[in-house]
């Protein structure tokens, strides 16, 4: 069956499509645009006009490329951007007339467990699994081995923590400082919730922790090959954390694995990353390309 998954997030919206069959997925298309649907959102409530535009055109091409390919099931899910916005039916309405099929606005816990169930398949690595997607708005501690035990959505998010704390270009030390404490805040949350310093293995998910892995691997340009399953030590994390949070946004895009949409937030998205594994007591971290996409996928079947 083949079959198309879109998972729209705060920063980005994403494209699967599939042959799903006998429990494997095989890729015909992987795209991905930067939109930042929920631009302002965490300030002011509501999905700006211009964000469901920008949404929407991406939203089109995607549209065009399924009836292309001939899918026959779609599955869209919009995660923390749309939960939060008291105007989600304006980004409802567009969909639907755009793409043909209403989004599923997905709780935080069928986002956790839809990106647990992509991140873990074909995955070679000791369980349990501590898994975090960390997404725009929000980040997903999601805890199992074969399947989900324990899951929670807390709002921390690249563009969230940005937009809240980092100001300035480059970040000041207090700047960083306010992040730190907030996020320290709901990681030590979510672990205790989810009995996360009990695992094995830490999988990170996202454009944040695959982008702060191919600047950990010094790849001469983004190479989602070597990037998948690689692991991760903490000191190279937290270096790239330090070198990111230090450096300008134009400094940020001459960076050859930076996508010019991720550069102004991809600081808070490693200073999450980074807090995550100091909290969790984790030496090192599995970056994963499969994620809620494949979840998605794989759910249509």
């Amino acid at each position: 069956m083949r079959v198309a998954a879109i998972d729209c997030g705060t920063n980005s919206i994403r494209l699967l499509i599939a042959d799903v069959g006998d429990g494997r997925l095989s890729e015909v298309s992987r795209r991905m645009e930067i939109v930042r649907l929920g631009e302002g959102v965490d300030r002011t409530g509501r999905l700006a006009p211009e964000a469901i535009e920008r949404t929407r055109k991406a939203l089109l091409g995607y549209a065009m490329e399924i009836a292309e390919l001939g899918v026959d099931r779609v599955r869209m899910c919009a995660t923390s951007a749309s939960r939060d916005a008291a105007n989600a039916a304006d980004f409802t309405d567009m969909v639907r007339a755009t793409l043909g099929v209403d989004p599923e606005v997905i709780t935080g816990d069928e986002e956790a467990r839809l990106s647990f169930a992509g991140a873990v398949h074909g995955l070679e690595a000791e369980a349990p699994y501590l898994v975090v997607d960390i997404g725009g708005g929000s980040t997903e501690f999601v805890v199992g081995s074969t399947e989900v035990k324990h899951a929670i959505s807390m709002d921390i998010g690249c563009v969230r923590m940005t937009e809240r704390h980092l100001h300035s270009d480059p970040p000041t030390p207090a700047e960083v400082a306010a992040a730190e404490a907030d996020i320290t805040r709901a990681v030590d949350t979510a672990l205790r919730t989810v009995s996360g310093h009990g695992t094995a293995t830490l999988v990170g998910l996202a454009g944040s922790v695959t982008t702060v892995a191919a600047l950990a691997l010094h790849l001469p340009g983004y190479d989602a090959t070597r990037i998948h399953h690689a692991r991760v030590p903490y000191d190279e994390v937290a270096k790239v954390t330090f070198d990111l949070l230090g450096a300008t946004v134009a400094d940020r895009l001459d960076l050859p694995v930076m996508h010019p949409g991720r550069a102004d937030v991809i600081g808070a998205g490693a200073l999450i990353l980074r807090i995550i594994m100091e909290r969790a007591g984790k030496t090192s971290v599995v970056a994963s390309e499969h994620d809620i996409l494949d979840g998605i996928a794989f759910s249509l079947v």
